[in-house]
């Protein structure tokens, strides 16, 4: 008699773990990301790609700006309408560098549809780049993973920026991107 009340002790914890567990997965989630809003033939850059709330660290080997324009923890309001919701945002700035960064051109490596003028990547997310900064129209690897099918993606440098580049942290539609790569101190304003 003892085993069955055990048995069913434990069948009927199973059952209730399992009730909860299902209860916090969401087969409908998108793993935290978040869709670009836009054709990606429009010439944003960023199109309907989706890309992670959290953009992660720079790349470790990046030195941060010694004098940026807007230190880490600064609030500004950003003028780059990269993504849809990011234009007139508040930001907070999550991190400043001083390096050459990229508008580029690629066919994702997922089969997704090509996208023309992605602002930005930097130097640093190239694979062996060489000496900065490269011309416009070199073709180049890319090393960054800020969407999906980027990474290994070859691509072709569009324009070339020599400013300080920054992560921001801002909401859009009521989530939070944080480390959001890049934009260059000619988006940003004082806010």
């Amino acid at each position: 008699m003892q085993s069955r009340r055990s048995f069913g002790r434990l069948a009927t914890f199973v059952v209730a773990g399992s009730i909860v567990l299902a209860g916090c997965s969401d087969s409908g989630s998108d793993g935290g990301l978040t869709s670009g809003g836009s054709e990606a033939s429009d010439g944003d850059g960023h199109g309907d790609m989706e890309h992670p709330m959290d953009g992660g660290p720079a790349p470790e080997w990046m030195l941060p700006a010694e004098d940026p324009e807007y230190p880490v923890g600064a609030e500004v309001t950003l003028t780059a309408d990269h993504m849809e919701g990011m234009e007139v945002a508040t930001a907070t700035i999550s991190g400043a560098f001083d390096t050459t960064t990229y508008s580029v051109s690629f066919t994702p490596t997922d089969g997704g549809d090509p996208v023309t003028d992605h602002k930005w990547v930097v130097h640093e997310e190239l694979e062996n780049p060489g000496e900065a900064s490269l011309a416009e129209g070199t073709a180049v690897t890319i090393t960054a993973d800020h969407m999906a099918g980027m990474e290994g993606a070859e691509a072709t440098i569009d324009s070339v920026i020599e400013e300080t580049v920054y992560m921001v942290d801002y909401e859009s539609d009521g989530m939070m991107m944080t480390n959001h790569k890049w934009v260059v101190e000619s988006e940003i304003e004082p806010a």
